[in-house]
């Protein structure tokens, strides 16, 4: 049997998937924190402890993501667009057109029948379409991040956001705090400023079959909801959002590991 370890550094948090063959046997997630090789590490120690593996067990390790060259133990690196594609294509290989929502970026990604990128679209380096937007105002709201989702979809009004940028929607949303706005109804038209960046970049890039949506953002329902709502489809949303990225880069460390006969070195050098 061969067991292959995907890394995902993020901005925000860090992945780990182990996969056999097309099985996910492990996975962990863990908060980024300021030092990336040190998070690496333990989130590797993590996944392998759950199965009772070694680094030593693992065939081919693959790194992905904002901090991919901080993690030493892998034998090669990744795109993260070409992770997240071939991680969505496992769980849903209808899945033609992926968004997937990051703590850093937002992005759309357009796949093949194969789950290859055929092209991808990132948001500008404005938080105003990311999961970090969402961190702001859960902290001006004194509430947590988990709190957003649910809480929004009781809105009867939702606040109507006059910018797209993070820093001055998050002066906004004290103003409207001050004229006695309910929480439910900021979150919900901080949900529609959001999904209105993010579905800019679909009509840019072209709706295509099956939709589905990633990240940490994809935890949140009720942005999830409003996305729907804005692009008139239903979207899919995989059990663990946050994951795909590191399930695709040990779907491609396989691949590379069938294709070169197990020649760790040689993988170095692609």
């Amino acid at each position: 049997m061969a067991y292959a370890l995907g890394i995902d550094v993020g901005s925000g948090y860090s992945k780990a998937v182990i996969c056999e063959d097309k099985a996910i046997r492990s996975y962990a997630i863990a908060p980024s924190g300021g030092n990336y090789q040190e998070t690496a590490r333990n989130v590797a120690e993590e996944v392998l402890k759950k199965i009772n593996l070694t680094l030593e067990d693992i065939c081919f390790t693959l790194a992905t993501g904002y901090g991919a060259a901080m993690v030493p133990f892998a034998n090669s690196t990744a795109t993260d667009i070409s992770c997240h594609a071939a991680g969505i294509h496992l769980v849903f290989p209808s899945v033609r057109t992926l968004i997937d929502i990051g703590a850093q970026f937002s992005k759309v990604i357009r796949l093949d029948d194969a789950g290859r990128t055929l092209s991808f679209l990132l948001n500008e380096k404005c938080a105003g379409g990311s999961g970090k937007f969402l961190q702001v105002i859960a902290r001006i709201l004194h509430m947590g991040i988990d709190e957003i989702g649910p809480r929004s979809l009781a809105s009867s009004n939702p606040v109507q956001f006059t910018t797209g940028c993070a820093v001055f929607a998050e002066s906004e949303a004290v103003s409207r705090i001050a004229e006695g706005a309910c929480a439910e109804d900021i979150l919900a038209g901080i949900h529609k400023a959001m999904a209105s960046k993010i579905v800019n970049l679909v009509t840019r890039i072209g709706l295509v079959g099956a939709c589905a949506v990633t990240g940490g953002g994809a935890k949140d329902v009720g942005l999830v909801k409003t996305i729907e709502s804005e692009l008139n489809i239903e979207v899919l949303t995989p059990h663990d959002p946050q994951i795909t990225a590191a399930l695709g880069a040990a779907l491609l460390a396989l691949r590379m590991v069938s294709l070169n006969g197990g020649d760790k070195e040689s993988e170095k050098r692609i």
